[in-house]
């Protein structure tokens, strides 16, 4: 009987051949039903990108910063027919500090960083893939876990003069008002003329010109690459060469930041780097950063590839009364 005991055990638990090739087949049967269940996971997570894009731009709202979004989203799409499709690069807009704070100068309420900060936050938190931003408004240091690779082909880096009262800025009368939050073109300014009085003139572009019209100030600089990209040239009364007015560093490029690791990403905004406007702006904030500028130190830098392959710079440091204002160029 005990026997007979475990050799029934036995039966009960050794599989039969049939059992055995039962469980083979269910062993396929599972191994084919995960496989599509992976496989519906990475359709969704594809249906998901492109419903929410498959590129978000992070950008600020302002009417230039939203220019400069949409010449990026349209370089994407030339160079990637994916990211031409209808929905597939997004743009998200993001109020930073130093656009919700107009009243006061911008060496008052942090200097660099006012610009960008949120930008980096949405940027980490994978609330956007790239950000594009002016580069004279990036601080000389990144946040960690980001790179900025790649500049768009530069525009024209000189300043505008904006004013009803005179062509240049040594032509307006004594005591005039120049509306700029720059202390470098403050200093640049007073150089020139020093009866000159520079208000803080803060706001978008639109802003600006508005309140010029309106008689706040008699006279205005701004970045006549700005005024390009949004096809207004026009008002500009005359264009500053760089003996009378050196500009920012970086101004006139823009720079796309992403994450370290976002390995597509980098794929997408290495293809849209224009080389010789790296090397310059990179030059330029060398420059900066040595000098542990900010927007509390009238510093201006302008660098550019010559023809024969050379990189010329040329810099510029001053007191904020224009008092004292020391250039230099390199080859």
């Amino acid at each position: 009987r005990r026997r007979r005991s475990r050799k029934g055990l036995n039966r009960r638990t050794l599989p039969s051949r049939s059992s055995r090739i039962s469980m083979a087949a269910l062993k396929t049967l599972l191994v084919a039903l995960a496989a599509s269940q992976a496989a519906a996971f990475g359709v969704a997570n594809l249906r998901m990108s492109a419903e929410r894009g498959l590129v978000r731009i992070g950008t600020r709202g302002s009417p230039l910063a939203l220019a400069q979004a949409h010449e990026t989203k349209r370089r994407l799409g030339e160079a990637f027919p994916e990211l031409a499709e209808d929905g597939a690069v997004e743009i998200v807009t993001i109020m930073t500090k130093g656009d919700a704070i107009l009243d006061k100068a911008l060496s008052e309420i942090g200097g660099k960083g006012l610009f960008t900060k949120e930008l980096d936050v949405s940027l980490l938190n994978k609330e956007v893939d790239i950000c594009v931003h002016s580069m004279k408004d990036v601080p000389t240091w990144l946040v960690p876990g980001t790179v900025l690779p790649c500049n768009l082909p530069r525009e024209d880096t000189r300043d505008a003069f904006i004013s009803e009262k005179a062509t240049n800025i040594a032509g307006l009368p004594d005591g005039s008002l120049v509306g700029s939050a720059s202390l470098r073109r403050q200093a640049q300014i007073l150089a020139i003329n020093p009866t000159l009085k520079v208000v803080n003139f803060r706001g978008n572009v639109q802003t600006r010109l508005r309140k010029l019209n309106e008689g706040v100030v008699d006279a205005t600089l701004l970045a006549l690459a700005g005024l390009n990209r949004m096809d207004m040239s026009h008002v500009a009364t005359s264009v500053l060469e760089y003996e009378e007015i050196l500009p920012a560093v970086a101004q006139g490029a823009i720079g796309i930041q992403c994450r370290e690791d976002d390995d597509m990403s980098l794929k997408y905004i290495a293809a849209l780097t224009c080389a010789q406007t790296k090397t310059a702006v990179d030059c330029e904030r060398a420059f900066l950063s040595t000098l542990d500028g900010n927007c509390r130190t009238p510093i201006a830098g302008q660098a550019r590839v010559l023809p024969d392959g050379q990189l010329f710079f040329e810099g510029l440091i001053a007191t904020p009364d224009g008092t004292k204002l020391y250039r230099t160029q390199r080859t």
